[in-house]
C-alpha cells in the first residue's frame, strides 16, 4: 500500500531553484482515495496516545495537520510564515535547504503539558521542523511524534530532530 503511495509523488526537477528535485505531494492529495489511505495510515500511529493537538506546518503541513486532527478528534495550531497570524506570536527563525524564513505561532496556542503530534507534508534537511520543535518545547509542550508524509533520508533531516521520535509514512533514498 505504502509504495502505492510513494508512486502517488511526483519530481518536479529544479524547483524552487536550480538543484533542488522537489517531491510534489499534490498529487497524492489530488486523488481521494490515496489521501485517505495516508490518513488512515498515519492517524492509526496516534489513536492511543491521547494527543491533545496536532501542529500543521505551513503550508502542506496544514492539510496534513488538519486531515491528522480531524480524525484523532482533536483541533489543530497553525504553525506560519512571518506576518500572518492575527494575535500575538511567538517566532523562530530556520534554515531551509535553499535559504533562511521564520515562523510564528499564536502566543496563547500552547498550553504546558499539552500533548502534540507535529505534521507535515515531507522531511528533507530538518530546519523547519526543528525550528517548530523548539518553539513548542520552550512553550511548554510534550512532542509525542513529529510525522511526515514522506522523508528525503539522503537530506539527513533526523539529525537536526535528536530527542525527538519521527515517524515517515514514506521514505525516499534520493
Amino acid at each position: 500500500m505504502v509504495s502505492d503511495l510513494k508512486k502517488q509523488i511526483r519530481n518536479v526537477p529544479d524547483f524552487p531553484i536550480k538543484g533542488i528535485q522537489f517531491k510534489d505531494i499534490t498529487t497524492l492529495l489530488a486523488d481521494p482515495t490515496s489521501f485517505q489511505e495516508t490518513i488512515d495510515l498515519i492517524s492509526h500511529r496516534y489513536f492511543d496516545k491521547k494527543i491533545d493537538a496536532v501542529v500543521g506546518i505551513e503550508a502542506r503541513g496544514f492539510v496534513m495537520g488538519a486531515a491528522l486532527a480531524y480524525k484523532l478528534g482533536t483541533g489543530v495550531i497553525l504553525v506560519r510564515k512571518s506576518g500572518k497570524l492575527p494575535y500575538k506570536t511567538v517566532s523562530a527563525t530556520y534554515d531551509l535547504e535553499y535559504g533562511k524564513d521564520k515562523l510564528e505561532i499564536h502566543a496563547d496556542a500552547i498550553t504546558p503539558g499539552m500533548r502534540v503530534v507535529i505534521a507535515d507534508d515531507v522531511l528533507a534537511t530538518g530546519g523547519t521542523v526543528s525550528a517548530v520543535s523548539g518553539l513548542l518545547t520552550s512553550m511548554g509542550a510534550e512532542i509525542v511524534e513529529c510525522c511526515f508524509l514522506a522523508e528525503l533520508l539522503f537530506l539527513k533531516g533526523r539529525e537536526k530532530l535528536s530527542g525527538q521520535k519521527v515517524f515517515s509514512l514514506i521514505e525516499f533514498d534520493e
